[in-house]
């Protein structure tokens, strides 16, 4: 856990579900930062404030909405402007947050080469073992906190016995207003939305170009009541605004009061999806919708691979009457020459010289599927007449 998430908003959309209010500056307050007086006030001793998007290079990856959003692909997530402007520019800035589109999985620092290729899995970071990580360790003690955004995150149940492919898949999300259906998004707007921040570290990593990958791990603990009977594993939840709060300001929090806030979520709402979601290319919006909604749609076939199979029904039947008649005319030779006192040949013996002379070989099919590919049209008739396999062939390919 956590494997998969949900957000299926654009980058607009995004900072208007993460709007926030802030009180206004007062008299003996300890930051110096402007008054907020030129955003809509929605109490008098508050106003509600919006965070700046900041896009960084990322090797050229991008932020893509998504119903099924998987490790390695890069998600919006919440930070202390503190990170990325000094304390000057800081100083002049409205809001405290900025978000910035990260890859979900760290990339550890000492790696060299291609960063898809450091062979470890980061998406997920073991609280427990936090502290005791190369790893993780340094990001954290830096004040790399972060906040991962989503509309919500998929799991599986583990807690009963059944195969990975027949798990029960669950969304997960944030209790909403009445009449909001997280899995429709006719029924609310983005500033409505109660959208899922799950706590989380990130850090920088260079390649040998100078580009740089900004990449986070998602903190996870031991389920609670709430999430046990699904899974043993649940990420860090930051439920209320004082938590997401007190994890993204470094500057003024220590590490140990951060970890104070790192605890098992109270409310959390679910309902079982399609296993359309077990494979992270589909990107339907059935991905989200209880399952009762979804049709199950068996995949398609491949259409070379069918027109094989139905070639390959064609040719056992020929080669079943071929057999029937062979035999047949074997069994009078057979007679006649028994009869005659010549030499008897075994219908057995004849079956076994007929299959050998006439049992297709798999390279002709590979063969013929090569001259489709490259359109030539001719090869049909050589898939209806030389593309047998036997049933393991057919399986394997």
């Amino acid at each position: 856990m956590c494997g998969r998430t949900c957000l299926t908003l654009e980058p607009c959309d995004v900072l208007k579900a993460c709007r926030y209010r802030k009180p206004k500056k007062s008299n003996n307050s300890k930051e110096n930062q402007p008054e907020c007086d030129n955003v809509a006030n929605n109490k008098e001793h508050e106003c509600v404030l919006e965070p700046q998007w900041r896009s960084e290079f990322n090797c050229d990856r991008k932020y893509v909405p998504s119903y099924n959003i998987a490790p390695t692909d890069i998600t919006p997530v919440l930070v202390s402007k503190y990170h990325f402007y000094d304390e000057e520019e800081a100083k002049n800035m409205e809001n405290s947050r900025v978000v910035v589109p990260m890859m979900w999985g760290m990339i550890p620092f000492w790696h060299k080469g291609d960063y898809r290729k450091h062979g470890l899995t980061t998406n997920n970071c073991r609280l427990e073992h936090m502290l005791n990580s190369k790893l993780f360790r340094g990001p954290f003690r830096r004040g790399q906190r972060c906040a991962v955004l989503c509309e919500g995150f998929y799991e599986w149940q583990t807690t009963k016995s059944a195969k990975p492919s027949e798990r029960a898949a669950h969304l997960l999300y944030m209790p909403q207003k009445d009449q909001i259906k997280i899995y429709d998004r006719s029924t609310w707007q983005p500033e409505d939305v109660n959208l899922l921040k799950m706590a989380a570290i990130f850090d920088v990593w260079e390649d040998d170009q100078g580009d740089k990958i900004y990449s986070y791990s998602i903190i996870t603990f031991e389920s609670s009541k709430i999430m046990s009977w699904l899974h043993y594993r649940m990420p860090a939840i930051l439920e209320t605004e004082e938590q997401l709060n007190t994890w993204l300001d470094f500057k003024n929090v220590t590490d140990e009061e951060a970890l104070a806030v790192l605890r098992p979520c109270t409310q959390l709402e679910w309902h079982q999806v399609s296993n359309l979601v077990n494979n992270s290319r589909n990107k339907t919006d059935k991905c989200n919708k209880p399952i009762e909604m979804v049709k199950e749609i068996k995949p398609e076939m491949n259409r070379i691979m069918t027109a094989w199979l139905n070639a390959r029904k064609r040719r056992e039947a020929v080669l079943s009457s071929e057999l029937e008649s062979d035999e047949d005319d074997q069994k009078s030779y057979s007679y006649s020459a028994g009869v005659g006192g010549g030499n008897t040949t075994t219908t057995s013996e004849s079956e076994s010289e007929l299959h050998a002379a006439k049992r297709p070989r798999y390279r002709d099919y590979k063969r013929a599927m090569k001259k489709i590919r490259d359109g030539d049209t001719s090869a049909a008739d050589v898939t209806d007449t030389n593309q047998d396999s036997d049933a393991s062939k057919s399986q394997l390919e």
